[in-house]
């Protein structure tokens, strides 16, 4: 549960920090699912050019969650979220949503699913 609680916090920090970068990518497993509001990737290398890639399209993010929490009756956990940023462009956005989350049995994220209240959150990274 660790991991999941870290996450955030290190995801908005990797924009400008390398060691936060590489503890984020430490919270996964190397084989990680993970979810873009229906478009499933795999694997941690996908993960980081996913990383790489928001922070090439916004300037600058910040991300705020409720807590996880157990999925009741399912081995996964969720949270509500809430984001605001500046994209490269300099237009700004707020946005809402749930992640879901498991963890494998090293209690590494093993599949993260974002599920954005924008079902267009995602669309330049479906490729």
């Amino acid at each position: 549960m660790e991991n999941l609680n870290r996450y955030f916090d290190l995801f908005d920090q990797s924009r400008t920090s390398e060691q936060a970068f590489e503890e984020l990518v430490s919270l996964f497993s190397d084989d990680i699912v993970f979810v873009l509001n229906g478009h499933e990737k795999q694997g941690i290398e996908n993960w980081k050019l996913f990383v790489k890639m928001v922070f090439k399209e916004n300037a600058d993010i910040k991300h705020m969650f409720e807590g996880w929490k157990a999925v009741e009756g399912t081995d996964k956990f969720e949270t509500p979220w809430a984001v605001c940023g500046k994209r490269a462009s300099g237009s700004v956005f707020t946005q809402t949503g749930k992640d879901i989350a498991k963890l494998d049995k090293n209690g590494k994220i093993s599949y993260l699913e974002n599920v954005p209240d924008d079902t267009n959150m995602f669309d330049t990274y479906k490729n």
